[in-house]
């Protein structure tokens, strides 16, 4: 905002939006920063820029993230700069319809942290929804597998990557084995990419009328895939540990 007004950047408007992914030392609540990973940056902008991403992207990152990072920059930080290409229209004219609610009731009742996008109003090509979905269903083919009591899965997206810009696994002290190891083999096994997730979750069907009560997670319904525990001998199989299923 303070370069759009400064006009340091011509042509940027208000409609904004930035991501920093953060790589900690470990997974506890004093844990400190090592490094940032990736950094994405989504700005409304006028014309002039339509056919020139790439030096809006280094202007971007010359007169915005580099300041703001300061010593926590460095060459091997992944940037994203409007991943989807032009920005022409944003704000109102570019996003409205139905509001997203009770995203708490909807999850864990505040047990579970939470990122803020509501599934309400959202259709499955939206990682608010899917992506959601897909990080209740690993966490609970974890457990389910044996190799934790408790498990909580994070999922971070940049519009317009296929991948996640991050996973994260946290076990709370009860993992069977490190986290990170969890981490990989919920890599290797899951699909991760909003396509790919919808595909796996079989999530284009008529079934979300359910969801406007009693929550979406830890219900005994066929039509809520995420809830099936069936990968968890599979994922048992790859550390050599018995499948609580």
């Amino acid at each position: 905002a303070e370069v759009r007004r400064a006009n340091t950047i011509p042509g940027l408007r208000p409609d904004a939006k930035c991501q920093v992914t953060v790589e900690y030392a470990d997974h506890s609540s004093t844990a400190q920063p090592k490094r940032v990973d990736t950094v994405v940056l989504s700005t409304q902008h006028d014309k002039r820029w339509n056919d020139r991403q790439d030096d809006l992207k280094q202007q971007i990152i010359d007169h915005v993230i580099k300041p703001v990072l300061g010593e926590w920059w460095s060459d091997k930080v992944k940037v994203h700069v409007n991943p989807t290409g032009r920005f022409e229209i944003g704000g109102p004219h570019g996003d409205c319809g139905l509001t997203g609610r009770k995203i708490i009731v909807d999850t864990y009742g505040g047990w579970g942290r939470h990122g803020g996008g509501a599934f309400s109003g959202k259709d499955p090509t939206k990682v608010d929804r899917s992506a959601a979905y897909m990080a209740r269903h690993v966490a609970k083919n974890i457990v389910a597998a044996n190799l934790a009591e408790q498990c909580e899965v994070q999922l971070a997206y940049a519009i317009g990557v296929s991948d996640p810009v991050s996973v994260n696994v946290e076990t709370f002290g009860t993992g069977k084995i490190d986290d990170e190891q969890i981490r990989d083999i919920v890599v290797e096994v899951f699909p991760l990419s909003p396509g790919k997730i919808i595909e796996y979750l079989n999530l284009r069907r008529p079934i979300y009328r359910k969801t406007a009560w009693g929550g979406h997670f830890g219900r005994d319904d066929l039509d809520f895939t995420w809830e099936s525990t069936a990968k968890a001998e599979e994922i048992a199989e790859k550390v050599g540990v018995a499948s609580a299923t």
